[in-house]
């Protein structure tokens, strides 16, 4: 089975940490999302994926390069954003598996993909929610998906679409989704892959759904430190230093240096960091930053920033330097 994982977008949400650095390769409880995302696969025997790269796409290939070189990866840009549908379409020169799971690239999720996979039919992670407006909702008759629409205005059904996609056959995908490019199909002026979904549907296609309780989402810093709570819940490390109160759980970086300060709970600290005189809450330090004399809680700190001072809650992107007097 081959994996399909669209990381194209340019995260505008977490901005400003995503003017320097993908979305998917920001640091959530000690690795990039993709790595928890990349792991769960391998873990499932799914050793192919195609990546649909494009904002600073190179660092992404780099990073599926070096730090997985057991998986199969294949690469296509997408450089023009026309949805999640285009960004398959795309894909498909790569494809050589009939079975295809298709994964969103800022989504961790805890699903027993084996469950899945055993019926060999076509069936897409749905999650209950209360505003289902914000996503494509299914709407069920008798075990099957009946319809698929793209974020409804008025309610028709709880059950979300929350990005993940287990195709029995793609080549009844294939079709449809070249039936969506030829002929322009646009929902809210994209190329929906719902819309094509849709179509398989109507041309005859079972398509049933699986229910996804352990569903992550890092689109937003408010989700981003809520997924960061999740992992640590589930992995803490226990590294003690002198002078140093940790509160689990956290992850610290086995090359970061702690100095006088109280970590966590719930905090992340990366590779080469250096914290002093502080304490850290609920947040999230990016790679070679350096913190001193600072209270940081619910905050994101990029990658080589340096903050100086006093109690703030902060979301600054790599390179920053802030100084608070």
């Amino acid at each position: 089975m081959r994996a399909i994982i669209p990381v194209a977008g340019l995260g505008s949400r977490l901005k400003p940490h995503t003017y320097s650095i993908p979305k998917v390769l920001l640091n959530v409880g000690g690795k990039p999302i993709l790595g928890h995302i990349i792991d769960k696969l391998i873990s499932e025997d799914i050793n192919k994926a195609t990546f649909v790269i494009g904002h600073l796409g190179e660092m992404i290939k780099e990073y599926v390069t070096s730090t997985y070189p057991e998986l199969q990866a294949d690469f296509v840009e997408q450089r023009e954003m026309e949805g999640l549908g285009h960004a398959i379409y795309m894909a498909i020169p790569t494809i050589d598996e009939k079975e295809v799971f298709i994964i969103l690239g800022d989504t961790v999720f805890d699903v027993n993909l084996k469950e899945v996979f055993k019926n060999k039919i076509t069936a897409l992670g749905v999650k209950s929610v209360d505003d289902p407006s914000r996503f494509g909702v299914a709407v069920m008759a008798n075990g099957y998906i009946e319809k698929l629409i793209e974020k409804p205005q008025t309610f028709i059904s709880k059950l979300a679409l929350v990005g993940l996609y287990y195709i029995a056959d793609f080549e009844v995908l294939k079709k449809s989704l070249i039936n969506l490019v030829e002929n322009n199909i646009r929902t809210k002026g994209e190329l929906q892959l719902t819309d094509a979904l849709q179509n398989m549907i109507e041309c005859g296609e079972k398509i049933t759904t699986f229910p996804v309780e352990g569903w992550y989402d890092c689109g937003k810093p408010e989700t981003l430190l809520s997924t960061n709570k999740h992992i640590l819940d589930q992995r803490s490390t226990h590294k003690t230093y002198e002078g140093v109160v940790i509160k689990h759980p956290v992850f610290i970086d086995s090359e970061a240096v702690i100095e006088n300060s109280i970590i966590g709970p719930y905090a992340t600290i990366g590779k080469g960091s250096v914290i002093k005189n502080s304490i850290i809450i609920n947040s999230i330090i990016g790679s070679k930053a350096e913190v001193n004399k600072a209270l940081l809680e619910n905050s994101i700190i990029g990658n080589n920033s340096s903050i100086k001072g006093s109690y703030k809650r902060l979301n600054s992107g790599d390179s920053s330097e802030i100084d608070f007097y």
